[in-house]
């Protein structure tokens, strides 16, 4: 909702206003409390006020401030019960007393549809479209279709509550997904009630829609109804005026990262940084889910096949996710103090030494030249070798580096922890693979690594994020953004989605790994193949990927992805008011995306002769790229 208020407020400017719960603590830093301007808006409002609901209407203080109207819950708890009653009577829709999640949508579900129900019966110049998210802001949709309520609706699932149970488990769930007795399920799982919230709304919406296709496949085999569309999620991009812009942030933040990489390998830093390469994957702590068990396992067969064939490259996998922590590790620490102590040394004895040089020059007054040259042995004093000693002593350790930065809570139990242990990657000298799990997510204030996650991102070669259960994946669309190449699944939706636009997702820095229709031994070595082509690309042929890659971040800006909202609004208004619609069918409110965009013209690494004047390398771009403004002409390599 964020990230998406900016290009909705430029469609819709003051008529456009999102609707949540008030939580006093933050609304008071993050709204902007005004006067309400809509005279409607202000009655409907003024006369909810003297039933005793309270309310904030102001800005929301993000770019593009767009108008919220928040409403606190705990105002109308007396009339819980008599909603609930009604709840059954109107829906069929049952609610244990125990449930605070679903009493609290309940409450906010019935003050959104008295509003809206309050709003429409005195605004008759324009039509109301009320846009409802996932299943907890959706009890609203089943009452405004019982009461008839002269509005359109449209609902919008980002991922099914039964779908996120059944993969917690142990069952296979896209193999088994037609077969599910949904009601029997839900009702294992406690989640009866609430299933029977998010399916109302799915059957009572005009508009049902998810966020990608490997969940509208999911939503309708398990909420009964095929969805009208697909509503992706977008991301501001921002540009750069030129492209070795944002190849120079690589470079800039690739060396903090070698900073880090320095210290935490302090005693075994024996591999060269400039053939290092840095994967990442990153997200919440969901091990199955998130694909974090395939990657590991797929990091232990990259490193046996870098070391069968000699691979002078280096691989050092991050995995980012927050778990219990008991505090920093004291090795990890001590990495770091001992490398910054013996730079701030050897920046100490280069400043002497410089000056040193200096003195004996300025002195020069005539006579054999040498004598105003530094002798070499001169260079170092015994005082200057003791500390150089010291620092370089400090460095000896007993130990391999630690594959975990953190004192986990329970360091014996951890799934993440025990992978790599399983797959015997622990940093040792001989593993062309190196693991850290970092245990928190990046931040610039950490005594480790010191950046932020976009500047960490950035930092990074490649990342993979082979998702087993992932209704869309940001993390990998990001990357996207931000010119790192990526390894999805098409079990996300992100992958699928590429996948429908992209002849070759690989040839633009995408490789989707097939985990729908392949065994998972397959899919490892699927993955592990990926990593290893990677890994034998040249300098230029990465830097050509990450030109490519991000040349997508026009597809995924929600300028472009904002269409299907305009798509999903208009078919709400077509099925609400058909009469308003003369001629016009509702075929016609197709997705934007009309063909899928062809292989790069150039072929990769490939060196240009500058001001050849070849029209045919420099100027030619295709259709279906014209279409997305996005031009195939490679641009110098930046050192």
């Amino acid at each position: 909702m964020r990230s998406k208020a900016p290009v909705t407020v430029h469609e819709f400017g003051d008529r456009y206003t999102l609707i949540g719960p008030l939580y006093y603590k933050t609304a008071m830093a993050e709204v902007e409390p005004e006067e309400v301007s809509n005279p409607y808006m202000r009655e409907v409002l003024e006369e909810m006020s003297r039933q005793g609901i309270r309310w904030m209407y102001g800005r929301w203080l993000i770019e593009s401030a767009p108008h919220v109207l928040l409403f606190d819950t705990g105002s109308v708890s007396t009339r819980l019960e008599e909603w609930k009653a009604d709840l059954w009577k109107v829906a069929s829709i049952p609610s244990p007393p125990n449930d605070q999640e679903v009493n609290d949508a309940i409450l906010f579900g019935y003050l959104v549809t008295w509003f809206l129900n309050d709003f429409v019966a005195r605004e008759k110049n324009a039509a109301v479209i009320a846009h409802f998210h996932d299943w907890l802001a959706a009890v609203g949709v089943p009452l405004i279709r019982k009461r008839h309520i002269d509005l359109a609706t449209i609902f919008t699932s980002h991922a099914t509550l039964l779908g996120r149970y059944l993969v917690s488990g142990s069952v296979d769930f896209y193999n088994n997904i037609k077969s599910f007795n949904v009601e029997e399920e839900a009702g294992k799982r406690g989640i009866y009630h609430r299933y029977h919230i998010e399916r109302a709304a799915a059957h009572c919406s005009d508009v049902f829609t998810t966020v990608s296709q490997i969940t509208a496949y999911e939503a309708e085999h398990l909420l009964r109804r095929k969805p009208d569309g697909v509503l992706p999620i977008g991301l501001n991009a921002v540009k750069f005026s030129a492209m070795h812009e944002f190849q120079n942030l690589h470079a800039q933040n690739k060396e903090k990262i070698h900073d880090f990489v320095r210290g935490h390998f302090y005693g075994h830093y024996d591999f060269d940084l400039d053939s290092t390469l840095y994967f990442f994957t990153a997200g919440h702590y969901e091990f199955k889910n998130k694909g974090v068990d395939t990657f590991i396992e797929s990091l232990g067969r990259l490193n046996s096949r870098l070391i069968a064939c000699n691979s002078p490259t280096t691989v050092v996998a991050f995995i980012v996710m927050p778990a219990a922590t008991q505090s920093f590790a004291v090795e990890s620490l001590k990495g770091q103090a001992v490398t910054k102590q013996l730079k701030e040394t050897i920046k100490d004895i280069t400043e002497k030494i410089g000056q040193r040089i200096f003195e004996k020059a300025a002195r020069y007054a005539g006579g054999d030249i040498v004598d105003a040259i530094v002798e070499p042995e001169e260079l170092l004093t015994s005082k200057d070798k003791v500390f150089l000693k010291r620092r370089v002593i400090a460095l000896k350790r007993g130990g391999w580096p630690p594959i975990v930065t953190h004192n986990m809570v329970d360091d014996a139990s951890d799934p993440i922890l025990n992978a790599i242990r399983h797959v015997r990657l622990l940093n040792s000298p001989g593993d062309r693979v190196k693991v850290i799990f970092h245990p928190e997510f990046m931040n610039s204030g950490s005594p480790l690594i010191g950046l932020d996650y976009e500047d960490f991102v950035r930092g990074c070669h490649l990342g993979v994020f082979p998702s087993y259960y992932e209704p869309w994946g940001t993390a990998p669309a990001e990357c996207t953004v931000m010119g790192v190449p990526c390894i999805t699944s098409n079990l996300s939706g992100y992958g699928g989605f590429m996948e429908e636009i992209l002849e070759t997702p690989a040839d633009y820095g995408i490789h989707i790994v097939d985990r729908r229709t392949r065994s998972t031994e397959e899919s490892i070595n699927q993955m592990a193949d990926y990593m290893l082509q990677f890994c034998q690309k040249s300098r230029r042929q990465r830097i050509t990927q990450r030109n490519r890659t991000e040349r997508l971040s026009d597809l995924l800006d929600w300028k472009i992805m904002g269409m299907e909202y305009v798509r999903a609004r208009k078919l709400a208004l077509y099925r609400t008011y058909p009469d308003s619609f003369a001629g016009a069918e509702a075929g016609e409110f197709e997705s934007y995306i009309k063909a899928k965009i062809p292989k790069p013209l150039s072929a990769p690494g490939s060196p240009r002769i500058k001001g050849s004047g070849s029209v045919a390398d420099d100027e030619e771009i295709t259709e279906g790229m014209s279409n997305f403004n996005i031009i195939d002409e490679e641009n110098e390599e930046t050192r």
